[in-house]
């Protein structure tokens, strides 16, 4: 067994992207030798990753199509895991990335993956912090992570990315002061995007007071106008990615707080994985049958192991 995952990661450190989406769901599925794979990772990625988010209808898929067109003309390679909605029945995608993504579907330098939420929260997939560390020892330039985009929620990825692109419409003008200390605490880069619509000014206008009143502690948070449909605004946004990227104030800080954060969720998940939810289901519906039935008092026995 560990001679074949050391073969398989040596495949996807060379880019061969078949070994690479065979990685991806042994680990997503928990397949045998799935553990041994990630102890197996080198210690140091090379690709960094790039969050996207932002509410539903903001373009996010659109802004990483206008990125991959970019990027491909700088003869950069780049993976994209679009974390997409759950079929409640089957657990599997719903959107695909053929759909999505058609133009660069067969592109040598792009790799598409879609992942399934599963139900989890914070817009992303129950792997994506395992998936993501598999993908960054893979030979790309930029690692783009795509959410769901479930509200305030979606903060989750910036215990992800290295650089977290907050994408808006003009029309979320009103939800931006609702959401105004998780976008500040999350957002390395703001874009307002279809920047072509009515309200844009001013949505554009208001993220800036926003972003001026946060640099008192640190470099001044880039606010961006695109039209992703028509590729406007697209070379700042990569530009500003980049510099992002190369010049953080706080590098060593926040890879601390990123590693520390994914060991916690890495943690937890490992501690829930006894839980079936099935399970809970026949119990609770076992117990709600019962006279004086009392979920708190209940959990608190099944999670001591009692019945």
């Amino acid at each position: 067994m560990l001679d074949k995952i050391k073969q398989l990661l040596n495949d996807i450190a060379i880019g061969r992207q078949k070994a690479l989406a065979r990685a991806i769901t042994v680990v997503e599925n928990e397949l045998p030798g799935y553990d041994v794979l990630l102890r197996n990772l080198p210690q140091a990625p090379g690709a960094k990753i790039v969050g996207i988010t932002g509410p539903p209808g903001a373009g996010k898929s659109t802004l990483v199509n206008a990125l991959l067109g970019h990027w491909m003309a700088e003869h950069k390679k780049v993976a994209v895991l679009a974390v997409d909605p759950s079929s409640p029945f089957n657990y599997g995608a719903l959107l695909g990335d053929r759909i999505r993504m058609a133009e660069f579907y067969n592109h040598p330098d792009v790799f598409i993956r879609s992942l399934a939420s599963r139900g989890a929260l914070g817009g992303l997939s129950a792997k994506i912090l395992e998936i993501a560390d598999v993908i960054t020892h893979a030979p790309f330039d930029y690692v783009l992570i795509e959410t769901v985009g479930v509200g305030q929620s979606e903060v989750e990825i910036a215990g992800l990315a290295d650089c977290t692109i907050v994408a808006l419409v003009p029309e979320a003008g009103d939800e931006v002061q609702t959401w105004k200390a998780g976008l500040m605490e999350i957002a390395d880069i703001f874009v307002v995007n279809k920047a072509d619509r009515d309200l844009a000014d001013s949505l554009y206008r208001n993220l800036r007071i926003l972003a001026h009143e946060k640099s008192d502690a640190e470099a001044e948070i880039p606010v961006l106008k695109t039209i992703a449909t028509n590729n406007v605004g697209i070379a700042e946004l990569a530009s500003a990615i980049a510099a992002h990227l190369s010049g953080q104030h706080s590098r060593k800080e926040k890879k601390l707080q990123l590693l520390t954060e994914k060991a916690w969720h890495l943690m937890v998940a490992r501690r829930m994985q006894d839980i079936s939810r099935t399970e809970l289901r026949n119990r609770i519906a076992q117990g709600i049958e019962t006279e004086g039935f009392n979920l708190y008092a209940a959990v608190e026995r099944w999670a001591d192991g009692n019945n």
